[in-house]
């Protein structure tokens, strides 16, 4: 029995099962959640009302790992352990396409890139580029050893930064279609990723709870750490602005953290002593959603969560870099350490399969 209510003052929907990922609507109150049950759900929420379920869709065999509206939030689209990638019609909840092999191994993520493309990675490294008017993939990096925890786009230079569970960062440029840079291989798992400083900065949160932050450009090696919030891992990191950045971590703290200079400006919500497991922004940022481990969305105002931090709430400002950035280019990939679990799949794959992927979204 799935409840609703307000708790701590959120807006708190009882999933009923593990939540892996969620996404607002773009343009509408809607938001949609994953389940480990391989489940799609979908609902509309406001202000001051009770949240209402609009869909459940049965979409994957395995878990709902991964989701994204897309095509103007007309659809949502979805990966799974099962290696299938499916496109949900919202109004009717019904299958647009479904691509049954879309990786090689489990789909672990799934990020919006352009109004046109996204990208999806695995568990075994490989990132794709999907072009949904194309209906095709556009390419893949087989650039990491482990699964794909996390991406962030640099819009303005067209570069797609990766993290990985091998404990590297890594930089695809899409205009060219290559693997631009690789760090070097850190004693942590990678586990989520933001762009802040305007492009100046990556930061990145680990297994151990350090914040690891890297000057664009230079990203063999980390330029500073902070320390904390550790032990307790960083699972999520969400962007507020240039400067300050919202940490979900595994005791279910969620915390407004200064960057440049490194600081905890304080915790801001929670979930119980349970994992937060991603974090996400309403489409007009009133609201701050989070899903953990105790199986519940919960919908923060985020007017109230940040009322004595000194913020004025910013409006979306996309982290970007120039072209002339001076990246550390190298030809030569860092190679995986001795023991890692997982190796690259083959390079130069036949994407036929996928050619009329997402070719009815239009």
């Amino acid at each position: 029995m799935r409840n609703f209510g307000r708790v701590y003052g959120a807006m708190e929907i009882d999933l009923g099962k593990l939540p892996f990922d969620l996404d607002f609507h773009p343009s509408d109150n809607l938001v949609a959640a994953g389940l480990i049950t391989g489940q799609l759900l979908l609902y509309r929420y406001a202000a001051e009302s009770t949240p209402k379920r609009l869909l459940e869709v049965n979409a994957h065999t395995e878990s709902c790992r991964a989701l994204r509206f897309i095509n103007e939030g007309h659809a949502v689209v979805t990966g799974s352990p099962d290696c299938s990638i499916l496109a949900t019609d919202i109004e009717t909840g019904t299958a647009v396409v479904r691509l049954e092999n879309s990786h090689g191994a489990a789909v672990n993520r799934i990020v919006n890139l352009t109004e046109s493309t996204i990208a999806s990675g695995d568990d075994e490294g490989c990132i794709k580029v999907w072009d949904t008017r194309q209906g095709s993939c556009c390419n893949s990096f087989n650039v990491h050893e482990e699964y794909i925890s996390d991406m962030t786009f640099a819009s303005d230079s067209m570069k797609l930064v990766g993290t990985s569970g091998d404990g590297t960062l890594s930089v695809c440029n899409l205009r060219s279609n290559k693997v631009q840079t690789r760090s070097e291989f850190s004693e942590d798992e990678l586990l989520s990723v933001v762009i802040m400083k305007n492009g100046r900065k990556v930061i990145c949160g680990t297994q151990t709870g350090t914040l690891l932050l890297y000057s664009w450009g230079f990203f063999k090696d980390c330029s500073d750490r902070f320390v904390d919030l550790s032990p307790n891992s960083v699972d999520a990191l969400l962007k507020l602005d240039e400067d300050r950045v919202i940490t979900g971590s595994e005791n279910g703290i969620i915390s407004l953290v200064g960057i440049l200079p490194n600081r905890i400006v304080q915790p801001i919500a929670e979930h119980s002593e349970y994992p937060v497991e991603r974090l996400a922004f309403s489409h007009d940022k009133k609201f701050l959603g989070s899903i953990s481990h105790d199986q519940t969305l919960k919908l923060w105002d985020l007017e109230d969560l940040l009322q004595g931090s000194g913020n004025t709430i910013p409006d979306h400002s996309s982290a970007s870099d120039s072209d002339n950035d001076g990246m550390d280019v190298d030809d030569s990939i860092a190679k995986p350490s001795k023991g890692t679990k997982r190796k690259n799949a083959s390079k130069g794959q036949n994407f036929s399969s996928s050619s009329n992927f997402f070719a009815d979204l239009d």
